[in-house]
């Protein structure tokens, strides 16, 4: 299911309580790779009763989800209004690269303050890093595996690479390749392990030794959780 055929769906089984539909994320952008990055989706509601939590809605959402992409975001307007402070790295993504599908996306106005961005940035690093080094304790000596836990947590470093550059007020590259460089300046880590899973996604390089790229990649991450964990609380 593509994203003309899902918003299809949802304006027939929703009607007028359907506000909007944004794609947003790397779909949004130039560097979508259809084989590895996932097709983000906003669906902004009216009203969200358990009348509009329909048979038919949950068929919509279930086949998206069967064709390999994320349960879409569910929210109504009112929410989404009010959700700046609690999912600033994700709105902040939502409002610096989008594209309304469906409607008028109620952005205007909405700002994602620095505190609230600092502390689920470290929240969300501090996450991420232990959830890849239980991955790697999994994956043990098994190249494939490693392979496929660096390949898919590669998009969550790049949101959360991105909204490192929100916090400290420098525009986020718009390619993946300057930023994980602009970040690596900044943090202080080996770019290359990042840049080599980017190129294998990209489909112009195999990771034929991923063993290799395990622990400098594991090493990023952990400079990453403790550059925030300094970094100012009020800043």
């Amino acid at each position: 299911m593509g994203a003309d055929e899902l918003v299809a769906r949802l304006t027939s089984a929703l009607g007028d309580a359907l506000a909007a539909v944004v794609l947003f994320g790397s779909a949004a952008g130039a560097e979508h790779h259809a084989d590895h990055s996932d097709v983000n989706v906003l669906v902004l509601m009216r009203r969200l009763t358990p009348v509009e939590l329909s048979p038919a809605f949950s068929a919509v959402t279930g086949d998206w989800e069967a064709a390999g992409q994320p349960a879409p975001l569910v929210m109504t307007v009112e929410e989404w209004r009010r959700s700046a402070d609690i999912f600033p790295i994700e709105v902040g993504d939502v409002l610096s690269r989008h594209r309304v599908l469906f409607g008028a996306a109620p952005f205007e106005g909405m700002t994602v303050a620095p505190r609230d961005l600092r502390l689920q940035l470290e929240q969300e690093s501090m996450g991420k890093l232990l959830k890849l080094r239980a991955a790697i304790l999994a994956a043990g000596a098994d190249s494939a595996r490693q392979r496929h836990l660096m390949v898919r947590s590669f998009s969550t470093f790049m949101v959360l690479f991105r909204a490192l550059e929100r916090l400290v007020g420098a525009p986020p590259a718009p390619d993946s390749e300057a930023l994980v460089l602009a970040v690596a300046l900044r943090v202080g880590f080996d770019p290359a392990p990042f840049l080599g899973v980017l190129k294998h996604r990209q489909g112009g390089a195999p990771l034929d030794n991923p063993a290799a790229l395990v622990e400098p990649y594991l090493a990023g991450a952990e400079k990453l959780a403790a550059f925030l964990d300094v970094f100012p609380a009020g800043a």
